[in-house]
């Protein structure tokens, strides 16, 4: 293979900070650019970088000129606006190197209607729903629900692309019909077409699989938090934080694999668009059996930064023999580490943050001193090699360890050094709770 590889990432955040950091691990890799990147991702590297901001992650145009200004070896399209607009079939129609997958096999993320009826089709657990594309339906049919059963779970889902907000919880009439209302509020008509779907009572996890098309190859599991509190309470966010492995998914792993993530590969394959690319499942322990609650076409964030750190294959050989369809013939190691992922936010997130804007954040640089932390940032603005709140979430402070009681303490050690000036941080303190309480069982 060749050497002195250069790398363009497409996104903007932490999680393509993340891969970066798996890229600039390869031997093969000599120049990585981000775009459109984020200020931090380039602090404190080993190997040349290059943010360009000049592109956008909706206009697939904005990156082929990117990619035709820096001609790179390769392009790892990472972020699911840009995967929806079709940059990867721009790219390769373009003659360009590109890694994920095409705007046609990236449905199985950017239209949940279409997703959910793929799962029928080929027999994939998931809750019964059905979808409306207006409200005074959708709220007959929950009037229907919530009077056969006032007690009931739903969720409300924009069937588009909502940066990880559009799927709100109801728990009685009154919040499903406000939920139904909300729907009109999404950007870019993500809310245009909705579902209504039985909400399932039990544990989530996340899994990745990287796929040719044929063969996948799965990653360590995976459990994240979505809302902006503890204990799961609160708005629904892009996500407050992660660990890997997770221990509820240990005794069903062969179920998940082959109900939730090959059924889906080879259903994909079956009707004629093969997945080629990173494959996220999100799934949900119901008595004690897998049932799917949502697919993506990319690595998530903050999952990606607990689960990709632990590849100990080189990445970049992963991502050729994916796009020369032969994962088959390679093996991917990964450590017994456990990682815990802690995301700091602006205080007001998911909501009006716009007070915290520009403020300085202090502690940045005494946390990276701590021994096994990472940090991989996403809203952040660096000035003088100072830093400031540039955003919603602002930084993921990722710790490594022999076990979740390690990782996590070591975790909110490092981000106790941390503050936004005006006392603007918040993080969630709970975060890997059902794992550290079943560590502290087996102690009992």
């Amino acid at each position: 293979m060749a050497q002195h590889l250069s790398v363009l990432i497409v996104g903007g955040g932490a999680r393509e900070h993340t891969i970066s950091y798996a890229y600039e691990k390869s031997p093969k890799v000599e120049k990585i650019i981000i775009a459109p990147g984020n200020d931090f991702i380039s602090y404190r590297r080993k190997k040349e970088f290059v943010i360009d901001k000049e592109c956008s992650l909706k206009n697939p145009e904005s990156v082929l000129r990117i990619a035709r200004k820096y001609k790179p070896d390769l392009v790892d399209v990472a972020q699911d606006d840009a995967l929806a607009a079709g940059t990867i079939n721009l790219l390769q129609e373009n003659g360009v190197q590109a890694f994920g997958p095409i705007k046609e096999a990236a449905r199985i993320e950017w239209d949940k209607r279409w997703s959910r009826e793929f799962m029928q089709r080929h027999q994939i657990p998931q809750p019964n729903f059905r979808y409306f594309d207006s409200e005074e339906p959708a709220k007959e049919y929950v009037r229907q629900l919530y009077s056969a059963n006032p007690l009931k779970l739903i969720y409300v889902k924009a069937a588009g692309l909502c940066a990880g907000k559009g799927a709100l919880k109801s728990r009685c009439l009154g919040e499903a019909i406000r939920n139904i209302e909300k729907m009109k509020d999404f950007p870019d008509g993500a809310g245009n077409v909705f579902l209504v779907e039985d909400g399932l009572i039990g544990e989530e996890f996340s899994y990745y699989a990287i796929s040719d098309g044929e063969t996948c190859h799965i990653f360590k599991s995976a459990q994240d938090n979505k809302t902006v509190l503890n204990f799961d309470e609160g708005d629904q966010t892009g996500g407050m934080g992660a660990i890997s492995p997770v221990m509820i998914t240990e005794p069903i792993a062969d179920e998940i694999e082959e109900l939730l993530i090959s059924r889906a590969i080879n259903g994909m394959a079956s009707e004629g668009t093969p997945f080629k690319g990173i494959l996220y499942l999100g799934g949900i322990v119901v008595d004690g059996e897998p049932v799917n609650i949502e697919y993506n076409a990319r690595w998530g964030d903050p999952e990606c930064q607990v689960v990709l750190p632990s590849l100990e294959t080189d990445y970049v050989d992963i991502i050729m023999a994916c796009l020369e369809g032969r994962l088959k013939e390679i093996q991917i190691q990964q450590d017994n580490k456990t990682r815990v992922c802690v995301v700091g936010t602006s205080r007001g997130y998911p909501n009006d943050y716009s007070q915290v804007r520009g403020k300085r954040i202090y502690g940045i640089e005494e946390a990276l001193e701590t021994e096994g932390i990472t940090i991989f940032g996403a809203g952040i603005n660096v000035k003088d090699r100072k830093f400031y709140a540039n955003g919603g979430r602002l930084f993921s402070v990722v710790a490594e360890g022999n076990s979740i009681l390690e990782a996590r303490q070591i975790a909110y050690s490092a981000i106790a050094h941390i503050n936004i000036e005006g006392n603007n941080l918040h993080y969630r303190t709970d975060i890997g709770w059902r794992d550290v309480e079943r560590c502290l069982r087996k102690f009992e």
